[in-house]
């Protein structure tokens, strides 16, 4: 017995055709496909393109989709190529039996429903009944050519006369409750239209079957917009509008771009940007991204300029967060106010001003930190911490690690740009021989000897909140003596979840550090003073409970005092320095220079110091 149709759509849905071919042919970027030479022929110039859903190779004319794939490069049975590409997807073949044919019968015959419906609706459209719709649509600068290729039509006003017209079809009221274009009979109430007064939008699949409908009512009445409800061959979260249209402008190079409703990617595909769809009124999904990037590595979101589409891209961001690959990402288009996709491209100027607006589309690194920095604010020191603190949970989603560092760097990049602006870039007290290292040895990439002199620890004192709280204060002691450090630690300082008293001390401190052109301890203890804050800091550089380590010393030099720091922050959070010790190889492998050696060793000797199971809390007596 046949496979359904509907399964079969969902496997060749989950599986990522590049990667499947790509275990037996050397595929290459070409733009957004790929291409190899093909498998099924000799040839030395690559003339076999792999698309999102199905491949084509242009020298022998094999063409086909995963399924056909597995069958033809492994010699293998229909079923067998099923069989092994569900099971990679997570799926189950559906057992034959007779209730799954009768099943698959009546979602085939939905199709043939929604489709009878689809002209209904057209028919009345452009019947004298339907004037008032057809002048809304044109008004809006519809063309008749665009009305009739998405299928626009007409409800109608009166109540019963879609289920009137398709009984002459022989279709019955059952078959139009299950698909969606009635509502059933419930408390005594008979089945009624699911649409009445309403301009009619057909949603269709990938295939370009209609498979649900949307309506607009014409008027004040409520809800303006309305869709049908899941139905077998329908589900809102995985369905964007316009996808069927989308597909083939994108293979054909058009940008892809997602915008808001129905009329924006009508509006944009009557206007040359054959690559826009919509989610169907709500949020997008993460069905619904998989979806745009079956049509291209990088689509672009487009949202409205106001608080609300700024909220509307935050979302979808981040929603991305878990699913970015390096070659699977985003852009993010802001529409200029009050401007939405379908008002801008009617302007007399419309094409190019869309078209500056995808041109102008951001990075999702970029688009991110301006987001995350509008809702978060950024006028007080507090507000940074907790700036800089969201910037790093953001990249900790990303399962990819190295995209996840790059990320991290890009941030805090930004970051620095941003507050640290103008700041004289030498660190006041460094040596410029490439840093002494920790422990009064020569540093050396890669560690060696190089060491924190934070080595032999006291006893601890007792209770995991009594030593987080001691590592605490030792890391605020070191930065009172160190503020210099402060330039290259600060977005972990920052993040640091600090007792009340410390944790003042830090906004005070984070505070003086963006407006202080002078990084010297004197100068910071002078603002604290003059803050209220001189005894918080006296508490911090107190002998009790126990005496400092020597890398918080005013006698340790800057090289000594960084690691240190770094290895405290290691006990406190180990993953985190093992992720500043990669990000500070990353960057040295770039730049090469002074600055960027003298962290990594720092970084190392932290590192290295844990590794020995150190605690850091040698004193300075």
């Amino acid at each position: 017995m046949a496979l359904p149709p509907a399964f079969l759509d969902e496997l060749r849905a989950r599986t990522p055709l590049p990667a499947v071919i790509g275990r037996r042919v050397k595929l290459a970027r070409a733009g957004r496909q790929w291409k190899g030479c093909c498998p099924f022929h000799g040839e030395k110039t690559p003339s076999f393109y792999v698309y999102d859903d199905h491949y084509h190779c242009f020298g022998c004319g094999e063409h086909g989709d995963a399924i056909s794939f597995v069958m033809r490069s492994q010699g293998v049975s229909f079923t067998e190529a099923v069989e092994q590409l569900a099971a990679e997807a997570g799926l189950e073949v559906p057992k034959p039996s007779p209730a799954v044919a009768a099943a698959e019968r009546r979602r085939l015959d939905l199709y043939a429903v929604l489709e009878a419906a689809t002209q209904a609706f057209q028919r009345r459209l452009f019947l004298p009944e339907g004037a008032r719709a057809l002048a809304y649509l044109r008004n809006r600068g519809l063309t008749d050519a665009t009305i009739r290729g998405f299928g626009l039509g007409w409800a109608g006003e009166g109540r019963g006369a879609l289920a009137a017209e398709l009984a002459r079809e022989g279709i019955e009221p059952a078959q139009l409750i299950e698909a969606g274009l009635m509502k059933p009979a419930e408390s005594g109430r008979p089945a009624a239209d699911m649409f009445f007064n309403r301009v009619m939008f057909p949603i269709r699949d990938r295939r370009g079957r209609t498979i649900s409908f949307g309506g607009r009512i014409l008027g004040d009445g409520q809800p303006k917009y309305v869709n049908g409800p899941e139905t077998a061959v329908f589900a809102k979260r995985r369905t964007l509008f316009g996808l069927d249209l989308a597909r083939e402008a994108a293979h054909g190079g058009a940008s892809v771009v997602a915008v808001e409703g129905y009329m924006d990617v009508i509006a944009l595909h009557q206007a040359g940007f054959g690559g826009a769809v919509a989610p169907l009124g709500t949020a997008l999904t993460e069905e619904q991204l998989a979806e745009l990037w079956r049509l291209s590595p990088v689509p672009v979101l487009c949202f409205d300029g106001d608080a609300a589409g700024a909220r509307a891209a935050g979302r979808a961001a981040e929603l991305a967060l878990p699913h970015l690959t390096a070659e699977r990402s985003l852009k993010l288009a802001t529409l200029p106010p009050p401007e939405d996709p379908d008002t801008l491209v009617r302007r007399p100027d419309g094409v190019a001003a869309f078209q500056a607006v995808l041109d102008a589309a951001r990075p999702l690194s970029e688009a991110l930190f301006d987001l995350l920095r509008e809702s978060l604010g950024d006028a007080t020191p507090e507000q940074r911490a907790a700036f800089s603190r969201r910037l790093e949970e953001v990249a900790d989603q990303i399962p990819d690690r190295a995209l996840g560092w790059e990320y991290r760097a890009a941030f805090r990049a930004r970051f620095r740009e941003r507050y640290r602006g103008g700041r004289p870039g030498g660190r006041p007290g460094a040596r410029g021989d490439g840093a002494r290292s920790v422990g009064g040895r020569p540093g050396r990439i890669g560690g060696g000897d190089s060491r924190p002199a934070v080595t032999a620890p006291p006893p601890a004192p007792p209770g995991a909140d009594a030593i987080a709280a001691e590592q605490a204060r030792i890391l605020v002691a070191i930065l009172l003596r160190h503020p210099v450090l402060l330039q290259e630690v600060e977005e972990r300082f920052g993040s640091l979840v600090l007792p009340e008293s410390l944790a003042r001390l830090r906004s005070a401190m984070l505070e003086w550090f963006v407006g202080s052109e002078h990084l010297d301890s004197a100068e910071l203890m002078t603002h604290l003073t003059a803050v209220g804050l001189a005894a918080e800091a006296a508490q911090a550089l107190s002998a009790l409970p126990i005496p400092l380590p020597e890398c918080a010393s005013p006698r340790a030099m800057p090289a000594e005092a960084e690691a240190g720091w770094w290895h405290i922050f290691g006990l406190m959070h180990r993953s985190r320095l093992d992720e500043e010790v990669a990000l500070a190889q990353r960057d040295f492998a770039v730049r090469m220079d002074a600055a960027t050696q003298r962290r990594l060793i720092s970084l190392r000797a932290a590192q290295e110091a844990l590794n020995r199971g150190e605690q850091g809390l040698e004193t300075d007596r």
